[in-house]
């Protein structure tokens, strides 16, 4: 059973999903559901959008854990998408028909690769996936995307041979970390 302050929450927070919505008709087809404690992605999101255009989206700070494929074949034309500070390990493959999507941003969550849908997009300029637990990068793929411009991976826990590598990198700008080396690594007893 639900206690009336908990109810009281709930409610708030579905009267500014509501207004979020409404507010997009009016700013231009940017939709921010930042900090709105939500957990999912509102089904009533997808009937409130039904006729505006989304180009921006902001789902940061939310406890979101996953992206349902339903969310990119309804916004196909974002070109920014910022959903970091969520919970989200991967992306669906539907991600692929956002092909107007410029820059991304899943920095804090719980990636532990860089989602390879996003090297397939032939718009996306901008990935910011800081402070996740990405081990390893796909680097042939990121070399081969064509329009990436910029990756930040600082925070990032890349394995030497990622990390070389995407030092390496001279045609994309990429942040990283100093790399630390483990104790394990120095075994020059």
């Amino acid at each position: 059973m639900l206690v009336a302050p908990a109810l009281g929450r709930m409610a708030h927070q579905c009267m500014r999903v509501v207004q979020a919505t409404q507010a997009t008709k009016q700013n231009g087809g940017i939709l921010d559901l930042s900090d709105c404690q939500l957990m999912q992605m509102p089904d009533a999101i997808y009937h409130l959008m039904r006729n505006t255009t989304l180009v921006s989206c902001s789902l940061a700070d939310n406890v979101i854990s996953k992206i349902p494929p339903k969310f990119p074949l309804s916004f196909t034309l974002l070109t920014e998408l910022n959903m970091s500070n969520n919970r989200i390990s991967v992306l669906p493959q539907e991600m692929s028909a956002c092909t107007q999507l410029e820059s991304v941003n899943i920095s804090t969550n719980s990636f532990v690769v860089l989602p390879p849908v996003l090297l397939n997009l032939p718009a996306l300029a901008h990935i910011n996936a800081n402070k996740n637990f990405i081990a390893d990068v796909d680097v042939e793929a990121l070399l081969s995307s064509g329009s990436i411009e910029q990756v930040n991976l600082e925070e990032n826990p890349l394995s030497p041979t990622s990390h070389n590598q995407l030092n390496d990198i001279q045609n994309i700008r990429i942040t990283l970390s100093v790399r630390q080396t483990e104790e394990w690594e120095d075994l020059s007893i």
